[in-house]
């Protein structure tokens, strides 16, 4: 069994959802008391969102370069970045390490082209939103559509994420504010909905809508943990 190195803390109540159904699913596949090897290092929310709000983000980036490092060099033969936005940094992390990072909007990316959709909903932060390093490995290496709520929405999505469910606040108010959302993403077209922030889905679930949602934590667990065990 390959070790799994966790970078998590960007927020810990999903890298917690992480290390959960990491454990769960190598149990579930090899039963006995098997459970995933796995090395955390777990960074400061704080820290990384000030650096975001002040437009330090080559000193963001360094940070992960360097925790990625670390877990190289305490064992780990894979990384897993527990958070979508984070990704941004993946080429660069990619130069300071050995070993593969295992991408959540490619495993997002494999997951909709097997389910044999086409045109897509993303819901994250501003960043996974509004820029093109998550969207572009979608359009381009997946041929998907991606749509993304108007400002209004986007600026909701985004506030509630760093104000709410960093901070482990899910409330029924804020769920259906981001069901309106969307529902106005599937009558523009969207055929599913990338829940691209980690910590979304804990919030949304399939019971919440008859919208087919794509959990990227669970979606980029599961490659991991095909990966660990290959």
């Amino acid at each position: 069994m390959k070790t799994i190195g966790l970078i998590g803390g960007t927020s810990w109540e999903s890298t917690a959802v992480y290390y959960k159904l990491i454990n769960q699913e190598i149990n579930k596949r090899l039963g006995g008391l098997n459970s995933a090897k796995i090395i955390l290092h777990s960074l400061n929310m704080e820290e990384f969102k000030q650096l975001q709000i002040e437009g330090k983000m080559d000193e963001a980036c360094a940070l992960y370069c360097e925790t990625a490092n670390k877990l190289e060099v305490g064992g780990a033969d894979m990384i897993l970045i527990c958070a979508n936005t984070p990704h941004i940094f993946a080429p660069e992390i990619k130069k300071h390490i050995s070993i593969p990072i295992v991408h959540i909007a490619r495993a997002t990316g494999q997951a909709i082209k097997d389910a044999g959709l086409k045109t897509m909903g993303l819901l994250g932060t501003k960043i996974t939103m509004e820029t093109d390093f998550y969207k572009k490995i979608l359009t381009e290496e997946f041929g998907l559509d991606v749509l993304v709520p108007d400002q209004k929405g986007r600026d909701y999505i985004d506030g509630k994420i760093f104000s709410e469910l960093c901070l482990g606040k899910f409330t029924e108010e804020t769920r259906q504010g981001y069901l309106n959302i969307i529902n106005k993403l599937k009558e523009q077209g969207a055929q599913g909905i990338i829940l691209g922030c980690t910590e979304i889905p804990i919030l949304i679930k399939a019971q919440h809508t008859n919208v087919q949602l794509f959990d990227t934590t669970r979606i980029h667990v599961m490659d991991a943990v095909r990966r660990t065990i290959s």
